[in-house]
């Protein structure tokens, strides 16, 4: 059984930091496309950010470009998504996705796998 379990979320005030990581059990994930989701009350569930097969290439909404940073690591299965200088516009439940190609795309249609979201709270 394939699972993604994020973690890291919680409360931070503005401008602080928080560091989700996503592992992977039951399939290995290092040839494929890695995304972070978010949705927050009320809207559509939109993409943060995604990493290629071999993490050399990251795609990232337009929003939180130069905050946040995706990186994975091969070994333990597990990608991170680093979220710098947070703004309570960020406030939302976070997944993260496995896909089934090799580089991410915004569409989650092409997202096989999906975790159960992790809340990040971020306070003015």
């Amino acid at each position: 059984q394939v699972q993604l379990v994020e973690s890291g979320g919680g409360l931070v005030q503005a401008g602080g930091s928080l560091r989700l990581s996503c592992a992977a059990s039951g399939r290995t994930f290092s040839g494929y496309a890695m995304g972070w989701f978010r949705q927050a009350p009320g809207k559509e569930r939109e993409f943060v950010g995604g990493i290629s097969w071999t993490g050399a290439t990251t795609y990232y909404l337009d929003s939180v470009k130069g905050r946040f940073t995706i990186s994975r690591d091969v070994a333990k299965n597990t990608v991170y998504l680093q979220m710098n200088s947070l703004k309570p516009e960020d406030t939302a439940v976070y997944y993260c996705a496995g896909g089934l190609g090799r580089y991410p795309e915004s569409k989650p249609s092409v997202y096989g796998y999906w975790g159960q979201g992790t809340q990040v709270t971020v306070s003015s």
